[in-house]
Formats: C-alpha cells, structure tokens, sequence
C-alpha cells in the first residue's frame, strides 16, 4: 500500500482543513495510506501582533516550517491555505492543487446588538489581525476602533465574551470549515471589505520532483479556483506585495469570463485605490498582471512601499 505524510499546522482551523483534504484524497485514492503530520510555525509560536512582524519583514510565516518539511522529505504533501502562501516558492516546490473554494468573503461576528458592520455604534471595537480588513474597515467607517486580536478561531470567538470587543472580523471560509457558521452573523459583500487574494481557497504543494504525491494531489484540482486564484495572486505578485499588505483581490467567472476586482489601501484607510478588468478565464495570470500594472499607475507602488515601513 502506498503511503503518503500530509503536513500541516496544528490549529483547529489548518486540522479541519487538512482532514477535509484527506478525506477527498481517500476517495480518489482508496488504496493509499495517509497520515497526518502537524508542524509548528514561526506565526504559530510568536506573541507578537501581526502588524509588528509586517512591520519587520517577516514573509511565509505560517509556511517556511512546513516548506522545510517537504524538501527534508518528512512529509511528501503540504496543505496551506492559499492566502498565507507567498507568491514566490522554492524552485524544489510547486503547487500540485487547488480544491474547490469556499466563500471567499469576510464576515462579521458580534456581541448582542452589534451584529451588521453599517448598524454599529460610533466608536464601536472591532477586533482583527488582518491589516488589510483593518485599512478598510477604516476606510469605510473611519470612526470605528480597530484593535489587534490574533490566535485560532476559538481564541477570537472567545474574546467576545470579554469587554474589549464589540465585534470581530474572520474569514467565512475558516467558520465554515470548522462547522461553526451558525456563528456568523453577517457576510461582509465584497464591495466593503474585499477579500484577500485567495482567500477561501486552499493549495496543496509538493516536491516538484515527486511525481506520485504531483498526481495524488491533482485528483482534488478545481480548474475554475484555479483561475480566479491565479488571477487575484498573479495582481498581488505584480503590485511586488506580500500575502499581508493591505490589498484586496476578488475574481469571479461567468461563461468562461473572469472579472477581477482590486483594492490597494493606506494602513491607516486614508487612501483606498481600486480597478477592474475584464477577459477570458483562461487568460487569468495575463488579466491579473494588467490589472496591477494600471494600479501601479494610479499610484499603488507608495502605498505598498509604506506598508513595508
């Protein structure tokens, strides 16, 4: 029987996903042994907030340990989720799949009486780690507080119950997976909060080298995700951004043509640049580097340069 080592943060979130995964490639693969493998990573184990290890440089920080992995041959299948994966990769290592996408939007989950972002209070506290959902929560409600709250989803829930937040922001995609959208009470439309380049989606990187766990991988691929997540990655990749500046990408496809959407803010949400283009999906990377080159235009590269500061 063949054997195949999965690996993957240890967080409720990356774990559910990661039996989702399993379970898929069990169906494609009856005959091969998975396991699972849960890898420590430096975002995992840091107490500092998200905004300060932007602010130093930090790249890949829940990827680097578990990329390690792979190209120590501990482990022969990665699952991450694709908005925490640089666009940029070791040469030894590819993206064999992406599985289908969940809801690729944010949503809102608040204390009694705090349960639609328009309909909060002046001043009202609102928590996230995010420093893209917090450039444009200020540039939609400018007179919001937003403050800092990272940990797993439980942890974020579970700050509710205290008296520092009103509300907090999470992605759909991570309640849903972990069977808890009961809990959310408004999905955030695009059009307030883009999404981050793709969000919702998952990716499963390999070895480029190791052909089975490439054709293992692939047999869960959903070509359409693939499309809008190559289009919203390849607009990041072209502002020269990393998975955590604060910028928004949102593609959809509709008989075969793919409309992108982008957003590049000030951190403080003084300033928010946004543009769309329109073409056919299978011209998806094409369409996603023209779009960042007309932001680039407009002004987008000061700033992405500022977020790096």
């Amino acid at each position: 029987m063949r054997s195949i080592t999965v690996g993957t943060r240890g967080s409720t979130l990356a774990l559910a996903q990661t039996h989702w995964v399993v379970a898929r490639l069990k169906e494609e693969w009856p005959d091969t042994d998975f396991r699972i493998q849960t890898i420590s990573t430096k975002g995992d184990r840091s107490r500092e907030s998200l905004s300060s290890l932007v602010e130093k440089g930090n790249k890949g920080l829940w990827v680097k340990e578990i990329e390690d992995a792979l190209l120590n041959k501990r482990i022969d299948i990665a699952v991450h989720s694709l908005k925490d994966l640089p666009t940029s990769q070791p040469d030894e290592l590819e993206v064999a799949s992406i599985p289908k996408r969940v809801d690729a939007r944010d949503v809102l989950v608040g204390r009694e009486g705090m349960k639609r972002l328009a309909e909060l209070p002046q001043g009202a506290r609102i928590g996230t780690s995010s420093v893209r959902r917090r450039a444009f929560l200020q540039a939609f409600r400018p007179d919001l507080i937003v403050k800092d709250l990272r940990g797993n989803i439980d942890t974020r829930l579970a700050a509710l119950g205290g008296d520092e937040y009103d509300a907090i922001i999470l992605a759909a995609a991570g309640l849903i997976r972990t069977e808890q959208r009961h809990r959310i009470d408004e999905f955030i439309e695009p059009g307030i909060l883009l999404p981050a380049p793709g969000q919702g989606a998952l990716a499963l990187e390999t070895r480029s080298d190791d052909d089975l766990s490439v054709e293992v991988a692939y047999a869960i691929h959903d070509r359409t995700t693939d499309d809008r997540v190559t289009a919203e990655r390849e607009f990041l990749a072209g502002l020269g951004a990393g998975c955590m500046a604060p910028v928004g990408a949102h593609a959809t496809i509709k008989n075969g043509v793919l409309t992108l959407e982008g957003w590049v803010a000030a951190l403080d949400g003084s300033r928010v640049l946004s543009g769309s283009t329109t073409g056919d999906a299978s011209e998806c990377a094409d369409l996603g580097a023209e779009l960042a080159e007309d932001m680039l235009k407009q002004g987008a590269a000061e700033l992405v340069e500022a977020a790096r500061v």
